[in-house]
Order: structure tokens, then sequence, then C-alpha cells
């Protein structure tokens, strides 16, 4: 019978835990140290992170694809999760406007009170708004057809009566949300999530069934 070393022993996981496997960082570990690095405010510098990690550039850059790839993945981890739990939570939307409503302007202002997101369009705001608004990214393609479940789900439910065709509902709405959060880089105004919410909560009305 074939003996083991006690150091090369058991499972990957043993020998890590025991210290005697170099745990070796993964593409995800990158993902998680940019997006700590981003909610800390702090800007995201690739030849940082590879260094933190202990790769090379290389490594790094074929882990993620590039920096502008890693921001979208790392700005998607933050919407998405928001949008998504204020879905499940069913929260009532203002008087005559409908959940949907609500699932919108509570992630407008999850976003807009989100201390990493603002330091990002701080500092980075031209980027920010390709990555987030244009054909640069899938960023705003992902948020449509998340929007999009979102208001047919509540309009088959008879929850929602939309007077805008559902076709055309989930863009117009991603367009309104950005007009409202990117409202400083636009046109140098204030943000304010309560003109944001009036406007989505006169486009989501609620529905006979509410």
């Amino acid at each position: 019978m074939a003996s083991h070393s006690p150091r090369t022993a058991g499972t990957p996981l043993q020998r890590q835990l025991a210290g005697t496997s170099p745990i070796r960082p993964t593409a995800l570990d990158a993902f998680r140290l940019a997006r700590r690095t981003f909610l800390a405010g702090e800007r995201i510098d690739m030849q940082t992170l590879a260094r933190s990690l202990g790769v090379d550039r290389a490594t790094l850059y074929r882990w993620v694809g590039s920096r502008e790839r890693l921001l979208t993945e790392i700005l998607w981890s933050l919407i998405e999760p928001t949008l998504t739990a204020l879905r499940k939570a069913e929260t009532p939307g203002a008087a005559g406007a409908s959940a949907a409503a609500a699932v919108i302007i509570g992630t407008v202002r999850g976003v807009m009170t989100n201390a990493g997101m603002q330091r990002f369009l701080d500092r980075e705001g031209e980027l920010a708004l390709r990555l987030l608004t244009t054909k640069a990214s899938d960023f705003e393609t992902r948020l449509i057809a998340l929007v999009g479940e979102l208001v047919r789900e509540e309009a088959s439910a008879g929850r929602l009566d939309a007077a805008v065709p559902l076709d055309d509902l989930p863009y117009v709405l991603v367009r309104i949300m950005e007009s409202y959060i990117y409202l400083g880089l636009i046109t140098g105004e204030h943000p304010d999530p309560d003109r944001a919410a009036r406007v989505i909560s006169a486009l989501l009305p609620r529905g006979a069934a509410t």
C-alpha cells in the first residue's frame, strides 16, 4: 500500500488549511479584491491589483479581460442584487404607484447613496457614462432586460397599469434612471431621488389587482 507524506496527504483544501500547499489566487479573488477597492472609494489600478494578488498583469488581464470589463462586472454586482432584493421584498409603492415603481425608485436611491459609486462618478465620470449608458459595455442591455422582467411580471399579474407599451417601457425606465442618477455629470445639477420618484411613479401606476 502506498504511503503518503504528512505534507502531501489529504485534499487540496486540507493541505491549504494546514499551510502545506500554496493558496493560488483566482479570477474570483481578483474580482472580490477589486470590488472591495471600489466600495472603499478607491481607484482600481490594474498594476496594484495584480501586485496585491501576487500575479503578473498578463495573468490578471487574462482573467478579467480589461479594466473596463472588470469595472462593468463590479457595477453590475452592485445594481443587480439591489433590484432583485427589492423585488423579493414586494415593497408597496406610494399612493397610486405600483410595487414596480417602488423597486425602481429604491434602486435609484441605492445607487445614489452608494459611496463607492459616487466616488467613481466624481473621479471617472466620462468613463462611467460610457460603461453605464452606451454600447461600450453590456451593462445597460442587462439592466433593460432585468427591468423588463419586472414590469412584465407586474403587468401580467394585474398589479401594473402602464400607459407606455411594455415593449418600450423597460428602455424608457432605464433612461429615466440614468438621467437622474447621472444628473450631475449631464447638467451639473445635484441628483435628487425625489424628482426621479415622481416621474417613475407616474409611469408605473398601480393596476386593478393591487
